[in-house]
């Protein structure tokens, strides 16, 4: 860490400061900050640049009620955070205004380039609207450039969006020492989208409402998946809207809890009893909107997997292993059928900054 006077001659005084020796002196950033980390941190101790990960979801389960007179849906679903992270680098931009919030993606992303070049870099992303967000309520906020690496598919039904703007959340925070609560950074995010209440909670919860009541779930160890993702996506507006009208005559019931067996299989962190219970109403969409999605469901159960499903509004289908070997094994099967397939497991951690060793 630099001086607490950078620029000063070291030699000056340096007899007075050998008689005073370090009685008496208030400790600065120097004292607190290591060398080591300068480069890190300005003069006041503030960070330069902040990085947090945050995780994508999947859904165990997802019931969908009928439409709503205020265009939404009511649903009751079980949300699991897994091991495919979003991360997020807010870099501070001294001089500037808060308004002044610039977004590009790190090309250390792992999605294919034609998908990452469909990413809005203005107000429309999330993580933008995020940081600015926490730049109104801020007393030291100014501005900042969020840098995303991508890993969670595109409009994939896994909260990919949600988890870039509750990372943009944690950072900005952390970046201005705003000081914000997890239940404040939560009412914030709830103004950005149902999930990004969830990407910072993290673990397993129990969504109700439109999705946006989160009650944690107990679930003590990780399940392990396979995810098969896809080199397109779906929009969720018109996955609900297909559902809506798949469902013409029917007379869909209004849920108000989850399937008490998810949350007994999860406490248990038992993949045999969780199989049965996976479910999604959305899935009938994707599939009708998708076909090919029936292919890659079938392929899950004929190699193996204890149960397959969409994950919420797709195309992204999740596999249930019974062990992390088990969940390998899936990944090279499908693979040998063409099949784009990673293991995760879950449930993990919410957004959580990132310290560099």
């Amino acid at each position: 860490m630099e001086a607490m006077n950078p620029g000063r001659d070291s030699s000056a005084g340096g007899a007075a400061e050998g008689r005073r020796g370090n009685a008496g002196r208030r400790p600065g950033p120097a004292d607190v900050f290591p060398e080591s980390l300068g480069a890190e941190y300005d003069w006041t101790g503030r960070p330069k640049h902040v990085r947090v990960q945050a995780p994508g979801k999947i859904n165990a389960s997802f019931r969908v009620g009928p439409l709503r007179d205020d265009g939404y849906h009511t649903v009751a679903s079980t949300y699991l955070a897994v091991s495919l992270y979003e991360e997020v680098q807010a870099t501070a931009k001294p001089g500037t205004p808060p308004s002044d919030v610039t977004v590009s993606i790190s090309p250390g992303s792992s999605l294919a380039p034609e998908l990452l070049a469909g990413i809005p870099l203005d107000g429309r992303n999330l993580a933008v609207r995020a940081a600015l967000l926490v730049a109104d309520i801020s007393e030291n906020a100014c501005g900042v450039h969020l840098e995303i690496s991508k890993h969670v598919p595109i409009a994939g039904g896994m909260g990919g969006g949600s988890a870039d703007a509750a990372a943009a959340l944690v950072a900005c925070d952390a970046l201005w020492h705003t000081g914000l609560s997890r239940e404040e950074l939560s009412l914030l995010g709830a103004e950005l989208g149902a999930d990004v209440p969830f990407a910072l909670l993290g673990g397993a919860a129990v969504g109700l409402g439109v999705g946006d009541r989160l009650t944690s779930a107990l679930a003590p160890e990780p399940l392990h998946w396979v995810l098969v993702q896809s080199d397109f996506g779906l929009s969720t507006p018109v996955v609900y809207g297909t559902l809506d009208s798949l469902r013409a005559g029917e007379d869909p019931v209004e849920p108000d809890q989850v399937d008490p067996r998810i949350l007994a299989a999860l406490r248990a962190a038992d993949p045999a009893l969780l199989a049965p219970c996976l479910e999604n109403d959305l899935q009938r969409a994707a599939v009708h909107l998708a076909p090919g999605l029936a292919d890659v469901l079938d392929a899950g159960t004929r190699l193996g997997a204890l149960a397959t499903l969409v994950s919420g509004s797709g195309p992204t289908v999740a596999m249930l292993a019974r062990d992390p070997a088990h969940a390998l094994e899936l990944v090279a099967q499908l693979a040998g059928d063409g099949l784009d397939a990673q293991a995760v497991e879950g449930p993990v951690h919410g957004a959580q900054r990132i310290v560099d060793a």
